[in-house]
């Protein structure tokens, strides 16, 4: 086989590898766990190619670079190939608690829901936001049948946090009027 090509055949019949060689099927809670993350990952990328805010675009990067490591944890149930992966840590969550503060003493008070629209940034945030609420949704169900280092949920709920008021942000950069949601 061409060690160039992208495709191997080998998941033609609905089966992939975990990290460490284990075939699973692929509507496997782990699959879906790691896949939706990557699905963030991707989203995330494509905020960090539209936002001006250097600052946002350094820890968009960090983002990333933590959400391949849970991918990577997500996707091994080899205690030993777990020992060769990069953890997340507690200063991961507070970067994010840090950076969700600095950017709400720039924000107005917030008194309503907000619809997720004002402008096309803002919309990509509130994505992201509801992609990572599904991440963890479906990694706190792989937690339940596979036990493993519960930090990777705790770091999903805050990023969303982070996403929602990256999304209030990335509107006051861009002079995006915040549209209320109120209950008629």
């Amino acid at each position: 086989m061409d060690e160039n090509k992208i495709y191997t055949k080998k998941g033609d019949k609905g089966e992939t590898s975990l990290l460490g060689g284990t075939r699973v099927s692929k509507n496997h809670p782990r699959v879906e766990a790691y896949g939706t993350v990557d699905e963030l990952n991707s989203y995330v990328g494509l905020i960090h190619s539209l936002t001006a805010n250097k600052r946002t675009k350094e820890v968009l990067l960090i983002v990333q670079e933590r959400l391949f490591v849970a991918e990577s944890i997500l996707a091994s149930e080899n205690k030993e190939v777990l020992t060769r992966i990069p953890k997340i840590v507690a200063a991961d969550i507070e970067l994010l608690e840090q950076e969700i503060d600095d950017m709400n003493e720039h924000l107005p008070e917030l008194k309503y829901f907000l619809l997720p629209c004002g402008h096309y940034i803002v919309s990509l945030c509130h994505i992201a936001r509801c992609i990572c609420r599904r991440a963890e949704r479906i990694t706190i169900e792989l937690l339940t049948k596979y036990p493993f280092d519960d930090i990777i949920i705790k770091y999903l709920n805050r990023l969303s946090d982070y996403f929602f008021v990256l999304a209030r942000f990335e509107g006051l950069e861009n002079n995006a009027t915040e549209i209320p949601w109120i209950a008629k």
